[in-house]
């Protein structure tokens, strides 16, 4: 590999032999999804002594592999200089406390102020660009009004190494909420698939034909008249998740606009009442173990005292 880690190439030993040819690449560079490998093959741009090669070769003992990695697209995105709360940061990660109404990455109707405009200023542009097109350190998100713990990735090893954990769903996330309703039970599991509602494409619901397979875990921290605060920890990461798996046992949370089927709040809110309190992972580069615990945000701290 060259100095500017764009062109690639190596040698295959013996102990790789008989290896397919995107598997063997995902082991040697850390940084490229085994998806990305794959499409690169598709395209012809990786060579086995100077011939193309489908993502189906097994490599030989002596091959020569070589291909160049085209440069990753610059995105649209002006760095702005907005307050973060860290509540964690190193040379490869940082993790955010987002606040309640901000975006995480830009799009229609939301191309600046986003979580994403302000940590490319924070980190200078050193952000994380896998698969050809730079992603500035995203690799989960939160929706705009819930609160609390985002990890954002400086570099594409780190990336990779967060995504897998995601993937494979080790990473602890416990979550804080108020929901209507008194819940009974001290505990329960919610094992529901949720996919797009069949209706309403902008909503998700829990879909027993299109759905994928999504896990809450809930708990009961306090009962009040009305309403129950509750821990939620994700076993898997769907969108809204938490909100539509709540809503489907007659418990949405509370100040939800979309899915607590038109009860209004007696409380003046902005969004789902729902923080993303802790969040824990493997540290990409120690290997060792990091837990964030992102405090309660005021206005949520303000209603328990209420209630």
């Amino acid at each position: 590999m060259n100095n500017n880690n764009r062109q690639f190439r190596f040698q295959i030993t013996e102990e790789m032999e008989e290896e397919r040819i995107d598997k063997c690449l995902s082991m040697l560079i850390d940084s490229l999804s085994r998806s990305y490998i794959q499409k690169l093959l598709k395209d012809g741009q990786v060579t086995v002594n100077e011939v193309a090669v489908k993502a189906n070769y097994r490599v030989k003992s002596d091959d020569e592999i070589c291909f160049e990695l085209p440069a990753a697209e610059e995105p649209d995105i002006l760095p702005e200089d907005i307050p973060l709360n860290i509540l964690y940061e190193d040379e490869d990660l940082l993790v955010v406390n987002k606040p309640k109404g901000m975006v995480v990455h830009p799009a229609a109707g939301h191309c600046s102020k986003t979580l994403v405009n302000a940590v490319m200023f924070h980190c200078h542009g050193e952000l994380s660009g896998i698969n050809g097109v730079m992603r500035p350190g995203i690799v989960h998100r939160i929706d705009r009004d819930t609160t609390g713990s985002v990890i954002i990735c400086k570099n594409d090893y780190a990336h990779n190494h967060i995504a897998n954990q995601l993937k494979e769903h080790s990473i602890v996330r416990k979550y804080h909420a108020l929901c209507y309703g008194v819940i009974d039970e001290e505990e329960g599991t919610i094992n529901a698939p949720i996919g797009r509602h069949p209706t309403d494409r902008k909503r998700m619901a829990v879909n027993d034909k299109n759905g994928k397979y999504a896990v809450t875990h809930y708990r009961v921290l306090n009962r009040f008249r009305g309403y129950t605060y509750i821990e939620c920890i994700l076993e898997t990461g769907r969108t809204h998740q938490i909100r539509v798996h709540m809503a489907s046992i007659g418990h949405p949370l509370l100040g939800d606009e979309v899915y607590a089927n038109s009860r209004k709040s007696p409380f003046k809110l902005e969004g789902q009442c729902l923080h993303a309190k802790i969040l824990g992972f493997i540290h990409p580069r120690s290997l060792k173990y990091i837990e964030t615990d992102a405090p309660l945000p005021d206005y949520f701290q303000h209603l328990l005292e209420i209630l």
